[in-house]
């Protein structure tokens, strides 16, 4: 089986970690298993949902949130379904 290298677009900037987790979804409680890149990005857009639920609305933000939700649907679209969606 191949192993498919992930990687971080330029515009992240968030921590890249060294080891991914299993992750649950607030919502549900369903959890999924994310490698390190999938993790960075996961709390990367988590911290930004919840910035922008205490708030505050930068333009900046709102376009790097989608940006990682959409970096999220492409490469792992399963995940995005049980964490995201």
């Amino acid at each position: 089986m191949m192993e498919i290298k992930q990687e971080l677009p330029k515009w992240f900037d968030g921590e890249l970690y060294n080891e991914g987790t299993e992750v649950q979804n607030r919502f549900s409680g369903e959890k999924y298993e994310l490698n390190n890149v999938e993790l960075s990005m996961y709390d990367y857009i988590m911290g930004a949902t919840i910035v922008m639920e205490m708030g505050t609305h930068d333009p900046r933000m709102i376009t790097d949130l989608r940006k990682g939700l959409d970096w999220f649907r492409k490469n792992n679209a399963e995940a995005y379904m049980v964490l995201l969606d």
